[in-house]
């Protein structure tokens, strides 16, 4: 049959994702894929320099995603559908693009990890994740925050003149545009994955990408890949090199053979074909190869021991089966960022379907021997040089805008905002200024016109995100001085680092109107300077101010008898200088790293510290899921911009406060995703 693109839909028991947390995640995060100075330096040069480049210290200008609960109910999820005679893969456009199903139609086989059910768990950069599948990570180290996004979708057509699915999206961490073309040639036992990242601006920018592949994870299963060391990471912040296969007693191809959770980055050699696979006892199974550009292989694996086990269970439904996940990125480790030059871009191809070898061969004693076999038959099934004739054939096609009539799903309309701002035209990935909505109309208007509108912070009601770019902040400097240009002002500051003028944006927001949206993020920055009682004094103003308090009048006396607007006696909000600095001076800066990620100790109870993340708080409560810290999302189940519903639990990343969330949402647990 020839190959067809589809719209479908995907129904499976599952929650809504929820509203986005309307306030500003201003904690830094708590990302255990770090590793200490002395430690890298004692490691490759070039992977040494590109774990120290730009690592990710915040989140914005995107919100946590953490409104999402455990009661699931049928559900129905958009699709696009790619198929031949030989292939099915079923893709979530409204979830990040990712591929759901891969199925060999032959043998009627699923290659993937399918999971039967649409459970969001805080592993997310931003928070809601989901397992199973093909997951497009790209940004910073961790799951994309576009996990559970809509993304653009298109038909266009494909190399071979049949058709072929495009996703794509505008990053907004790291401010890149990227696409995936994914086509099936007629009569094809493989899918082609075209990825293109570009860099619009006219300075270089870090940029990430892994390809996660969840395969199922069975007790013969095993991993192959063309390498004899690997870097193993133990989310303990220590990298080191082992060998492959076996290490520390056991041979860790085998992901049920490690008692605990634990990254393998496999060393690749130069030259050699780029391929990861997974094969079960009797050598069949899933394989994914790639042009060289995809330097690096990945195997992740949650262990054998109760906390891995534990875990499993929680990401889905009792009674399935668990999964491993093998994985492809840009560089060789997860902790490095690869600089994109002004201009660039970024392409490559990649290939996943069925393989099958001498499984006498592939789980054998002798390594080299196994892993020669599966490459064996990898290229008799698809040799490396149609991998790179077909990367060539897709190069052009890239470029193709997808007609209004093709268009299958729509993603945000940040990409739309971008391009009008830096007057991009971006061959292939249109963003029409039809995708514009409410989260960018005040956005427009500052950029048209020169002010942003003050309703945007009016009351009690959303701020609407914030946006956070050298660009934007600049704009917003310029702008005239109202509640909602100093909030979001302030909220730019901070992320660049300047937390003086931050705290000063704040407090001039305060004078034109006060709101719970100042006061909890200058709450957030007193407590962040040493200052609590203040910043609770804060927080409980902010609750009252939302609950429908009378608000104050503009200069009128905080909590503490201290103005809006003046520092507290002895020091500054934020640490800041005497007021008077000129609004809009920046300050290089970070943020400072917490040291304190939570989660519970590695004795097979739980995932090692800073490891998973999700849960409801009556899950919690009942001893069902690990300790974890908790969310911001209790501020609406409670009515507080605060979440301090309760001094019980630890501390959430977006509002700075200990809180238990209602028990029918989940947590924003300071972790680390994967």
């Amino acid at each position: 049959m020839p190959t067809t693109v589809r719209r479908a839909v995907l129904n499976l028991p599952g929650v809504p994702v929820g509203p986005d947390n309307p306030l500003p995640a201003l904690r830094p995060l708590d990302e255990l894929h770090r590793i200490g100075e002395e430690e890298r330096a004692a490691l490759p040069a070039g992977m040494a320099r590109q774990i120290g480049y730009e690592p990710l210290r915040s989140v914005l200008p995107e919100r946590l995603r953490d409104g999402y609960g455990r009661d699931r109910e049928p559900i129905a999820l958009d699709t696009a559908v790619i198929e031949n005679d030989r292939l099915r893969a079923t893709v979530l456009t409204g979830l990040g693009g990712r591929v759901h199903s891969l199925l060999h139609k032959p043998s009627g086989r699923e290659l993937l990890y399918t999971n039967p059910v649409f459970q969001p768990a805080d592993f997310a950069l931003n928070g809601a994740w989901f397992s199973g599948g093909i997951e497009w990570n790209i940004g910073a180290t961790g799951h994309t925050t576009l996990s559970c996004s809509p993304v653009h979708a298109a038909r266009v057509p494909a190399p071979d003149g049949g058709d072929m699915l495009r996703l794509w999206e505008w990053e907004r961490l790291r401010d890149t545009p990227f696409q995936v073309d994914l086509w099936l040639p007629e009569g094809s036992d493989f899918l082609y994955v075209g990825v293109r990242l570009r860099n619009p601006h006219d300075r270089p920018v870090p940029v990430y990408w892994w390809s996660n592949i969840a395969v199922p994870e069975e007790e013969r299963g095993r991993v192959l890949a063309p390498a004899e060391e690997a870097w193993h990471f133990g989310y303990e912040r220590s990298l080191r090199r082992v060998p492959v296969p076996g290490w520390n007693g056991a041979d860790r191809t085998y992901p049920l053979r490690s008692g605990y959770p634990a990254d393998y980055f496999y060393e690749v050699p130069d030259g050699a074909r780029r391929w990861i696979a997974s094969l079960d006892e009797h050598g069949r199974g899933l394989v994914q190869t790639s042009t060289d550009l995809l330097r690096g292989r990945k195997l992740f694996l949650w262990g054998a021991g109760t906390g891995g086990r534990r875990w499993q269970r929680w990401l889905t439904e009792p009674g399935t089966g668990g999964y491993a996940e093998i994985q492809a990125g840009l560089a060789r480790t997860q902790l490095e960022h690869v600089r994109l030059e002004a201009g660039a871009e970024f392409a490559w191809l990649e290939a996943y379907g069925p393989l099958a070898a001498d499984p006498g061969a592939v789980h054998g004693p002798d390594w080299a021997a196994a892993r020669a076999e599966a490459e064996a038959r990898l290229e008799e099934a698809l040799p490396r040089a149609d991998v790179d004739a077909a990367y060539a054939a897709w190069r052009p096609c890239a470029d193709t805008d997808p007609g209004e009539r093709d268009v299958l799903a729509a993603g945000s309309g940040w990409g739309a905002l971008e391009s009008e701002r830096g007057g991009w035209k971006l061959s292939g990935t249109p963003f029409p200024p039809g995708t514009l909505g409410a989260p960018q109309r005040p956005w427009l208007e500052l950029l048209r016109g020169g002010t942003l509108p003050e309703d945007t912070v009016a009351g009690v009601s959303d701020p609407g995100p914030s946006l956070v770019a050298p660009e934007w902040r600049e704009l917003l400097e310029a702008a005239p001085s109202n509640a909602a240009s100093d909030h979001h002002l302030g909220v730019a500051q901070w992320h660049a680092g300047d937390r003086a003028q931050a705290a000063r944006s704040w407090e001039r927001s305060l004078r034109h109107a006060e709101t719970p949206w100042a006061l909890r993020c200058l709450a957030v920055a007193d407590a962040e300077s040493g200052a609590p009682g203040r910043a609770a004094d804060r927080l409980l103003r902010a609750v009252l101010v939302l609950r429908g308090g009378a608000p104050a009048t503009p200069g009128a006396a905080a909590p503490d008898g201290v103005p809006s607007g003046q520092p507290a006696p002895g020091r500054a909000p934020g640490g800041s200088a005497p007021d008077g600095t000129p609004r809009g001076s920046a300050v290089d800066g970070t943020a400072p790293e917490s040291t304190a990620p939570g989660g519970s100790a590695p004795d097979g109870t739980a995932p090692p510290a800073g490891r998973p993340r999700g849960g409801t708080g009556a899950d919690r409560a009942a001893g069902s899921v690990p300790p974890q810290r908790t969310g911001a999302n209790c501020a609406r189940a409670t009515g507080s911009p605060t979440g301090c519903c309760s001094p019980s639990a630890g501390r959430s990343r977006s509002t700075g406060c200990s809180a238990t969330p209602s028990a029918r949402r989940t947590s924003s647990w300071s972790g680390s995703p994967r």
